[in-house]
């Protein structure tokens, strides 16, 4: 069973309530990007904390009240977070999360936003608590993710729809409830930003190869993706009728088309890119 949520628009200030204070654990990017939307939504710094050992450039969430911490001793005498939020990278888990076992108790959220850390793996290094995973994307740090959550028996909907709250904060939103989707998820969505900027600068290479300046066929191909990015975010038509609706017979789209839809052409390309990705999300899942 899967469902998606409405399309929040990037700098859309639709209010945020947390039912107590929230940990955020890592604050590199995909972390920065959340809470900015957090305090964008209207949570109130100083019901946000940050633990992060390299932080950087967080003058500005200082500055609207989060507290900011180099590592969990750090933390306010007596703290009890309602949420904590996973963002640190996966390979530092194993170490990251005892310290923070001490949290776990049924009324504490753990939303974990880690690739190949499974539920059953999070259980294990957390014990007695209350676990959600999502996999969001990079377009996080415009307003434009793409976020997937599991959703799983003994979690109540009071608590989806804080993790659903918390991640339309920068973009999109769509459930699964068999976890092993995630794996197909991470291979499109998480990864797909990286794909697409291949393809800019494919389609870049190729315009200079057609006799355009390097700069210009740059700058054509950038603009050309995040255009039509756009215009396939606010069209209700699909993505086929948009393409066609470009196509005029015997015209030359036509002509590039029918390279790329050609028996090797961009559709087993990409299928086999999938499975790949997908392939290793289940081995990093396994350990």
């Amino acid at each position: 069973m899967t469902g998606t949520s409405g399309h929040p628009q990037a700098g859309n200030v639709q209010s945020l309530r947390l039912p107590g204070a929230m940990l955020l654990l890592g604050c590199g990017k995909m972390g920065g990007a959340m809470l900015r939307g957090w305090l964008a939504r209207g949570v109130p710094g100083t019901q946000l904390f940050v633990v992060d050992t390299n932080p950087r450039d967080l003058d500005d969430v200082i500055a609207a009240g989060v507290t900011v911490v180099a590592g969990p001793a750090d933390l306010p005498a007596g703290f009890t977070p309602a949420i904590v939020l996973l963002a640190i990278k996966p390979q530092f888990m194993d170490q990251a999360l005892p310290d923070y076992r001490r949290f776990a108790r049924p009324q504490t959220l753990f939303l974990s936003i880690a690739a190949g850390k499974t539920l059953a793996y999070l259980r294990q290094q957390l014990g007695d608590a209350t676990i959600v995973r999502a996999m969001p994307n990079t377009p996080a740090a415009v307003g434009r993710g793409m976020s997937v959550i599991v959703r799983q028996p003994g979690v109540s909907q009071v608590q989806l729809e804080l993790c659903a709250g918390l991640l339309s904060a920068v973009g999109e939103i769509a459930w699964v409830d068999d976890e092993d989707l995630i794996n197909a998820v991470t291979a499109v969505s998480g990864g797909g930003p990286a794909y697409v900027f291949l393809l800019i600068e494919c389609l870049a290479e190729a315009g200079r190869e057609a006799g355009l300046p390097a700069e210009l066929a740059m700058q054509l191909a950038r603009s050309t993706v995040c255009g039509s990015g756009e215009l396939a975010r606010q069209s209700s038509e699909s993505a086929e009728a948009l393409r066609k609706a470009v196509m005029s017979p015997k015209g030359t789209t036509e002509q590039a088309i029918a390279v790329l839809t050609a028996p090797d052409g961009l559709q087993p390309l990409m299928t086999r890119a999938i499975a790949a990705a997908t392939r290793r999300s289940r081995e990093i899942a396994a350990g």
